[in-house]
């Protein structure tokens, strides 16, 4: 897609629904560290957190979901969650997860920042695709 094309209805829509259910998962993510649920306390301590982090982690995990949901900080809130997905990788590798669980947060990633790309003129503007 060259930079400055319009974009087709049905890409916007793509990204609009790949964004709206990766958002969908993080509020629920977040919400459950909130929450502190026994599964969510299980995950975290097989993964070497302290009980005491899993509010913390979450409230930073929904700050970072409502930067990619608000149109303006969109693009600083796909950093943010980068940044948090990668951090989640490197704990999954750490203790030597098999390699879905590890690169779940990998893949997730994609998601956010192609939900992203599909919905955001400018985005597309700055990384443009070539054939």
């Amino acid at each position: 897609m060259p930079s400055g094309a319009p974009v087709s209805e049905a890409t916007l829509w793509s990204g609009r629904i790949i964004s709206a259910l990766v958002a969908l998962f993080l509020l629920f993510d977040g919400v459950t560290k909130l929450m502190k649920v026994a599964p969510v306390l299980a995950a975290m301590a097989r993964l070497g957190f302290p009980v005491g982090l899993i509010q913390t982690i979450g409230i930073i995990f929904l700050v970072c979901t409502a930067f990619y949901v608000i149109p303006r900080t969109s693009i600083l809130g796909a950093i943010l969650l980068t940044g948090y997905m990668g951090g989640a990788t490197a704990i999954q590798l750490r203790i030597g997860n098999p390699l879905f669980e590890t690169f779940f947060p990998v893949i997730f990633g994609a998601l956010v920042w192609g939900g992203l790309y599909l919905r955001d003129e400018q985005l597309r503007a700055l990384i443009p695709l070539r054939r």
